[in-house]
């Protein structure tokens, strides 16, 4: 082994890193929490059927919050039934929806899950915790006839 590998400063140097990576992970959700948050919801809408669970994914419930991470539920016409984030698009067609650089995000969306199981997408939305609009990365997973999503922000 070098030498240097064994040093006081590369430790401290490899704690801090390690530790530097913990916090930013802290902040804002990883890519196995907005999977693992699709599945819980998937999950819960086969328990509790749609309406029940769609009311709880809007409601702000605790379990389907985590930090910048949060459920969507979207039909392949672009309708939205649930969204933890802005209560205000419930019900309404979002497919002419369009981020910053002019990306129909929902469009694609419901396209990518008409034809896909499940998959990762990337468009720029507001982040709920600081307001801006960041880079964000959508997980969703198809439900019958609707795409169950939820997304990580990377700022």
């Amino acid at each position: 082994m070098h030498t240097w590998l064994k040093s006081p400063l590369t430790s401290a140097l490899t704690a801090m890193i390690v530790l530097t990576g913990a916090a930013a992970a802290a902040d804002g959700a990883s890519k196995d929490d907005a999977v693992a948050m699709v599945k819980k919801a998937i999950a819960f809408i086969k328990e509790q059927g749609p309406e029940k669970a769609y009311a709880a994914f809007t409601g702000k419930d605790g379990q389907f919050i985590d930090r910048d991470l949060y459920v969507v539920v979207y039909q392949f016409d672009g309708k939205v039934l649930a969204h933890g984030s802005n209560a205000k698009f419930v019900g309404k067609d979002m497919s002419d929806a369009q981020d910053v650089d002019g990306k129909l995000f929902v469009k694609e969306r419901v396209e990518m899950a008409a034809k896909q199981a499940s998959f990762w997408q990337d468009y720029k939305f507001v982040n709920p915790v600081d307001k801006k609009v960041e880079p964000k990365q959508m997980y969703c997973e198809r439900l019958d006839n609707t795409a169950v999503c939820s997304g990580i922000y990377k700022s």
